[in-house]
């Protein structure tokens, strides 16, 4: 069983520090799988403590388990064009950038982590992170990680993307290993990249990490399914979807919970709720919730965009879903969704193959709830990842540990 695990001292004699880096320049998801992995290391060991690095505008509505905090890098805005631009502050892009690498880089010197975790990005944003690990590399004892989801993006795409990064040569450089957050006879995060085999032998897939509710949210008495879009700031065609069906079918039951999340907001948001006050409680609606694993384990069943968190949620909590995937910017959704649906896990909702009609929506809601939940798929234990890391943390520490005691 994960969390009976108490090993706290490292060199020293002092208990183990980890540092989470997640850059966040859009959307919810590298913090959240940052909270989820601190929380579950601070709960396996009792002298643990760990600090997240990220550049989320809404880390502070988030509650953090006992011994995590965080710290808040200057956000970045990105632009229509795929350029960035200050969040908040009156500096240009280049010197946002430089605050936010001295404040990494300061943070890791003050806290002295004994393992660092980095999630998605090998340099970090903008190359960000590239001094830190060099100083790490040249000076310190610290273990470095790079955490991966289970998809990043079509081969092509990412390919381009990391070459213009050098993201291999880092990942080559700088990292003690790669953990994948998910089964490698699923999927592949690397498919398509041309890297040293020898990383092959750094790599671990952990399997899907495991949600549990954090505290309780207000759902009322009656039966709904829920609908998120995630972060909500690409969600708008999927709540329109869920609206044009209540709003086309006046017996589709049962009620809708739909939670905007905090980037979909503006004209867009108020239009949505003026639909929704016409629905007269059929559907209700709320910018943001903090506690959203309580709202989907209460939920009948789930419609969402399936970005990784809402995935592994869906699977902690075996909800039966419906998903429908962006496929702009990135394939990374399209491609979690098409093969979770050829495996029984979900079922997607693809415009391109399905259509766009109210009433393929509404077929599918009536339908969710005689839908298999995924534990009924052809992977029903999937949710190893936290485990995992935590027998993967004590075996990178345990040998720095046993040396100092000797």
């Amino acid at each position: 069983m994960l969390f009976e695990h108490t090993k706290t001292d490292v060199p020293g004699g002092r208990p183990r520090r980890v540092l989470l880096y997640s850059h966040d320049t859009f959307g919810l998801g590298h913090l959240r799988r940052s909270r989820t992995i601190a929380g579950a290391l601070t709960k396996a060991d009792a002298g643990l403590s760990a600090i997240i690095l990220t550049g989320s505008p809404v880390a502070g509505r988030f509650t953090f388990p006992e011994r995590v905090d965080h710290i808040r890098l200057p956000g970045v805005t990105k632009m229509t064009d795929g350029s960035y631009i200050s969040e908040a502050l009156g500096l240009d892009i280049d010197e946002t950038t430089s605050l936010r690498e001295g404040l990494i880089r300061t943070a890791v010197e003050r806290f002295e982590p004994d393992l660092v975790i980095v999630d998605k990005e090998p340099t970090g944003f903008r190359g960000e992170l590239l001094p830190t690990l060099q100083w790490l590399r040249d000076f310190g004892r610290t273990k470095v990680v790079l955490g991966l989801r289970d998809v990043l993006d079509e081969g092509t795409a990412l390919a381009s993307e990391w070459d213009r990064k050098d993201a291999i040569s880092a990942m080559s450089t700088f990292y003690d290993e790669i953990w994948v957050y998910g089964l490698k006879s699923i999927y592949n995060p690397l498919e398509g990249l041309s890297y040293p085999k020898e990383i092959n032998h750094r790599m671990h897939w952990t399997g899907y990490l495991r949600r549990e509710t954090w505290g309780t949210a207000d759902s009322g008495d009656e039966p709904f399914i829920l609908v998120t879009p995630g972060g909500g700031g690409d969600g708008e065609m999927l709540v329109d979807r869920v609206l044009k069906a209540y709003e086309t079918d006046p017996d589709l039951k049962p009620i809708a919970h739909i939670i905007y999340g905090p980037f979909l907001s503006g004209q867009t948001r108020t239009e949505f709720e003026n639909r929704v006050a016409q629905l007269q409680g059929r559907v209700v609606s709320l910018g943001f919730e903090s506690k959203m694993e309580s709202l989907m384990a209460n939920a009948q069943g789930v419609i969402a965009m399936g970005g990784y968190n809402t995935f592994c949620e869906i699977l902690s909590f075996d909800k039966p879903a419906i998903i429908m995937p962006r496929k702009k910017p990135r394939l990374e959704q399209f491609i979690r969704a098409s093969r979770a649906e050829e495996l029984n896990l979900v079922r997607m909702l693809d415009p391109d193959r399905d259509g766009t009609t109210p009433e393929v929506m509404i077929e599918a809601i009536r339908n969710l709830q005689h839908q298999s939940p995924p534990s009924t798929g052809r992977f029903p234990d999937l949710l190893t990842g936290l485990e995992f890391i935590v027998e993967r943390v004590d075996a990178l520490l345990q040998p720095e540990a046993t040396q100092a005691a000797g």
